[in-house]
């Protein structure tokens, strides 16, 4: 099924209308239960900066109409922030600005923009500021991705991800940055990317490019413009549920089963937690934190970046063997091929006697 669908997807990329696949959003299945162990790790998702953190400020959100966007939006306009969304789609932006607007008593600006266009961006800034004047927080979260074979990536796709994700920021950060220096006004800038920018992942290679770009960017600039007022920061999310990411990188719901056996805490993250992360960056409780990367992902990078970190599995030990397995005696299963052969505990017992009865180096 999964390779069908990433099949699919590729067929798709290599057609003219492959945008519609990005766009289309199709997370149908249930996510599934949390770990025991996440019991410890309870997520807290009211907004935990004091009422009126933000109030006199302005707050510019890409891609905040929806997902991780909407969620930050929302915290910041409770906590007093005057915001601005923007993206390419209005009706979405106008819907999701006045149901936070109606809530929170606090204006929620919707504006039009595709941050892949220079002199869009440069239209939209100047809107932003005759509206409300120049924003006192910028979050660059707006985003393109989807799971493909590199094999199969046309010039096409590669360019629409690095454009929405790169340049998109690149063109909104500059931008913003030009007219805050020439205004001598300070700001905190926040950018949103993924645990893989730091190490790669295959399968959504322009996704990871891009990010990594994103960060190089932020950290530069974090450097260079910090005598002007201006701070730079950037948020790793790990897996967090939302219907636009998992519905174009986990069609079928199976990796998202998977991937809590990776996650310590043992549950996805939620939305809410990391508007509370992103509002707290933004905020003068932050004003020292400048050109960081903080890791927002339950463990799940430590996890994988461990190479012994499979033996956590108590009762499924798992020991990796390159040929076939041809041990005779009782602790293993034997297997047919190459692979993982499965430990009990008390098999694993027997291994830690051989393992200390071992002399030398």
């Amino acid at each position: 099924m999964a390779v069908a669908l990433v099949n699919m997807a590729s067929a798709f990329l290599r057609r003219k209308p492959w945008q519609t696949f990005l766009a289309s959003g199709l997370s149908g299945s249930p996510p599934p239960p949390p770990l025991p162990q996440s019991r410890f790790f309870p997520p807290l998702e009211e907004a935990m900066l004091p009422p009126g953190t933000f109030r006199g400020r302005t707050a510019l959100i890409t891609g905040g109409g929806t997902g991780l966007g909407r969620a930050m939006t929302a915290v910041l306009s409770q906590l007093g922030a005057q915001c601005v969304i923007v993206s390419r789609k209005l009706d979405v932006l106008q819907k999701t600005a006045d149901e936070i607007s109606e809530r929170t008593g606090n204006p929620v600006h919707a504006l039009q923009l595709d941050v892949r266009d220079p002199e869009a961006v440069a239209r939209c800034v100047q809107q932003v500021e005759s509206l409300t004047g120049l924003p006192d927080v910028i979050v660059n979260n707006a985003a393109g991705n989807f799971v493909c074979p590199s094999e199969n990536l046309s010039a096409n796709a590669w360019k629409t991800v690095a454009d929405i994700v790169l340049n998109g920021t690149a063109f909104v950060t500059l931008e913003l940055g030009k007219r805050l220096l020439r205004q001598q006004k300070g700001a905190a800038f926040l950018a949103i990317t993924t645990i893989y920018a730091e190490s790669g992942s295959g399968f959504v290679v322009p996704s990871a490019a891009a990010k990594a770009g994103v960060e190089a960017l932020y950290k530069s600039l974090a450097a260079e413009w910090g005598r002007y007022g201006l701070r730079f920061n950037i948020i790793q999310p790990g897996p967090i549920r939302t219907k636009g990411a998992f519905g174009r990188l986990d069609p079928t719901g199976e990796f998202e089963a998977g991937t809590l056996s990776r996650i310590p805490a043992g549950r996805l993250g939620r939305a809410s937690e990391l508007a509370n992360l992103a509002s707290y960056l933004c905020s003068d409780y932050a004003s020292w934190m400048s050109g960081s990367v903080v890791r927002f992902d339950g463990g799940e990078y430590a996890m994988m970046a461990g190479e012994f970190n499979e033996l956590r599995k108590v009762g499924q030990i798992f020991i990796y063997t390159p040929t076939p397995l041809s041990l005779e005696w009782p602790p293993f299963r034997r297997l047919t091929d190459g692979g993982f052969a499965q430990v009990t505990p008390e098999q694993w017992k027997l291994m830690e006697k051989m393992i200390r009865s071992v002399k030398g180096s």
